[in-house]
């Protein structure tokens, strides 16, 4: 019985009961910006947001998180909650107002600067700033304030997302030990050698372990978090049932791949699609040569200058292939305030204007570098035209760019080259499995997708594709909720402990803004 929005209302409808469900998560679905005098909403590039926001429609749950646009104030009510989405409002955002302090100390220090690179082990080193750790602290208490004030008496799941909240299980059960919580952590958790080096490692294994389920994206990521917990904490490790027993609370350790919506990346009509690919060939200065696509943030794990390098490689060693191909980038500029981003930055812009000049000419250019946002209605063409997408990720959690690519082609033509380092190779088998780090390794991957017969690409693409189908969003989340909704059962609600004084109190009138 495959998994739909249908099947996961039922699920919620029967698994969760009277418990209402909230997500927490840093980035909000919908944020509002001026537009001069002129209020605009717009929907951010993230995995995240594509992956929760069928889920929240399916349960009709609240959505907390930073109300990060410049207009999030005048569009939501006095408690900081709107109805969305704009156009058929399904569900409730609550907006979590932070300061410039914070948001530096939480997000780009704490998060980003500490948590990003330790748990991605991409030989950038991590920073830990005692300062900043005092704004996470903060953050993870607003936050736990919010939800509680959200839930006020009622049952409820809690369903924490990521990196930005790893001390808010803890916070939430200090007041509300009958809560379900669980938590998603959407990066790699690193081995135990390396996590050594956090200088908060005991106070975020003691927050995590406030979650009555711990998800990660695959099995090898569960099982180095175990390992840390059983060196880092005095707890009980039962790698049988893999669980971890402390203070005589149990927290259940489990991978559950996250993936998208299949059906977002549903093909225009034939006569339209080719129409699309003409524009977007115009507009790109392309001609008939054959694509490579990639999609990412501009991120130091992303392996976009092994990627570049692995273009130059295949130019060296075919050089008959010049002007048959062109690599079109989109980069999504991301995190410019943290310096080795801005370090990165540069040094694709270098590695391009360099290879393009070593191997283009007036009329043609081997990488098409778009350093800028795309929405999705530019990038779905994007992959439709592609001859390969290409995955080069140095270490990743899941990478939903792989998935997204193989749901958008229902032609069954193209190939994923995708690295070994990322999640998704756990499932996409038949996708072209790379080591993003061995140029020429990778450079003969390239020259495989650009030559592999029609046939071979149809009989992977349909493999990928019926994987997708089958491991999408809703069975994603759809396990997850039963997972919570037997804790519910064996849980009634119990005993509330006093509010933390700063919770607020005050009612106010829910909104729906376009």
């Amino acid at each position: 019985m495959s998994w739909t929005r249908e099947r996961l209302e039922e699920v919620a409808r029967t698994r969760l009961g009277d418990a209402r469900l909230v997500a927490v998560a840093n980035r909000e679905p919908f944020i509002h910006t001026y537009d001069g005098e002129d209020v605009r909403c717009m929907r951010p590039a993230s995995g995240l947001a594509t992956a929760l926001d069928p889920v929240l429609r399916a349960c009709h749950g609240t959505w907390v998180a930073h109300g990060s646009g410049d207009a999030d104030h005048a569009t939501a009510d006095s408690r900081g909650r709107l109805a969305v989405p704009p156009e058929d409002p399904s569900y409730t955002l609550r907006r979590v107002w932070l300061s410039k302090d914070e948001v530096q100390g939480y997000y780009y220090g704490v998060a980003n600067e500490a948590f990003w690179p330790l748990c991605h082990v991409a030989c950038t080193r991590p920073r830990f700033d005692a300062a900043d750790w005092e704004q996470y602290r903060r953050v993870n208490r607003k936050f736990a304030d919010a939800v509680l004030d959200e839930v006020g008496d009622h049952p409820a799941v809690i369903f924490v997302q990521d990196y930005h909240f790893a001390l808010l299980p803890r916070m939430l059960k200090d007041v509300r030990p009958d809560l379900v919580v669980l938590q998603f952590w959407h990066i790699p958790w690193p081995n135990r050698e390396v996590f050594r080096i956090c200088p908060w490692q005991e106070e975020v294994l003691d927050g995590l372990l406030g979650n009555d389920l711990l998800s990660f994206h695959i099995q090898y990521h569960c099982n180095n978090f175990l390992e840390t917990v059983e060196r880092g904490l005095e707890s009980r490790v039962d790698m049988a049932r893999f669980a971890v027993t402390r203070g005589g609370k149990t927290t259940l350790v489990r991978p559950q791949p996250i993936s998208i919506d299949p059906d977002v990346a549903a093909p225009p009509a034939p006569e339209e699609a080719r129409r699309e690919e003409r524009r977007l060939r115009k507009r790109l200065g392309l001609r008939d040569q054959r694509l490579l696509v990639g999609v990412d943030r501009v991120d130091y794990t992303k392996g976009l200058p092994e990627r570049f390098r692995a273009v130059d490689r295949l130019l060296t060693l075919h050089p008959e292939l010049k002007r048959t191909f062109s690599l079109v980038q989109v980069g999504a500029p991301s995190r410019v305030h943290i310096p080795a981003y801005r370090h990165l930055n540069e040094e694709l812009k270098a590695l391009v204007e360099e290879i393009n000049w070593r191997h283009g000419d007036p009329i043609w250019r081997p990488i098409v570098y778009l350093n800028e946002h795309h929405d999705a209605g530019q990038i779905y063409p994007l992959y439709r035209a592609a001859s390969a997408c290409v995955v080069s990720s140095l270490h990743d959690g899941m990478n939903l760019v792989a998935k997204e690519f193989v749901a958008a082609r229902a032609d069954l033509r193209g190939v994923l080259v995708l690295s070994h380092f990322a999640g998704a190779a756990e499932e996409l088998t038949e996708a072209l499995l790379v080591n993003p780090y061995a140029v020429d390794e990778f450079a003969e991957a390239l020259r495989q997708a650009l030559a592999m017969p029609e046939g071979e690409q149809e009989r992977r693409m349909r493999s990928m594709r019926r994987q997708v189908a089958d491991n999408n969003i809703y069975r994603w989340a759809g396990m997850l909720l039963s997972e919570a909704g037997k804790l519910i059962a064996a849980r009634p609600c119990g005993e509330r402990r006093p509010l933390p004084a700063n919770v607020e109190a005050e009612a106010g009138q829910l909104v729906a803004v376009g």
